[in-house]
């Protein structure tokens, strides 16, 4: 079943056309890697996406609620010196509009289970200005999942974490996915970091120029590497 569908998607930024003739489905269940060099459009992709940017044509169409997409965005915690715990960022994550932060007890015990799964348990009261980049991009994390979203979708999650750290945070994706069905769809560099066999590949310079399975899309990069 497709979630989204996306038909001859076209956005412009600052007068400049970022994306045009975008056209793919997203099922239910799979892992799609966006890949493309710097200033292919990528994250201006998953910004129309989500509404952050709006398109100039085309069409996305969703099969899901809006609360049931969740978005990790690439910086997504620029300032460290804010005053709250990791606890308090990841619980804004399930905070309903134009209602009152409170919670009920189902918000605690998913808070619960998400810090387990991503083995954060030991840091949800410290500073998040305390924490490792590794641990922030956790609780970022958390605070994404912890809305029990169908759709998670990541721009450069690992930029600039080193790659021991971008390693596990995989992992912790190819988890998602497999244990949960989470739906993934991720703009990333690191093609060759992801664990996931199945995962699909969509290469975009503007419009999209590859669209396959992940050995044939490390094929194409390798081959573009060899003619360089």
């Amino acid at each position: 079943m497709n979630i989204i569908e996306i038909k001859n998607l076209k956005t412009t930024y600052n007068g400049h056309t970022a994306i045009k003739d975008i056209t793919f489905n997203i099922s239910q269940g799979e892992y799609v890697c966006l890949v493309g060099e710097n200033g292919s459009g990528k994250s201006t992709l998953l910004k129309t996406i989500i509404g952050l940017n709006k398109k100039d044509s085309g069409e996305i169409i969703k099969h899901i609620e809006p609360d049931k997409i969740s978005y990790l965005a690439q910086n997504n915690l620029v300032d460290i010196n804010f005053p709250a715990t990791a606890k308090e960022i990841i619980m804004t994550g399930i905070q309903r509009h134009g209602k009152l932060p409170f919670y009920k007890k189902e918000d605690h015990i998913r808070f619960n289970e998400i810090c387990k799964l991503l083995n954060i348990e030991e840091i949800v009261n410290r500073q998040i200005g305390e924490l490792s980049g590794g641990q922030r991009q956790r609780v970022m994390l958390a605070r994404a999942l912890i809305r029990n979203p169908e759709l998670l979708i990541l721009d450069e999650p690992c930029s600039g974490l080193d790659i021991n750290i971008t390693k596990e945070f995989y992992k912790i994706l190819n988890r998602l996915n497999k244990e949960t069905g989470l739906t993934i769809l991720m703009a990333t560099h690191d093609l060759d970091e992801i664990e996931n066999e199945n995962a699909r590949v969509i290469c975009i310079a503007t419009s999209v120029k590859f669209d396959g399975t992940m050995e044939d899309g490390l094929k194409m990069f390798q081959n573009d590497v060899e003619r360089k």
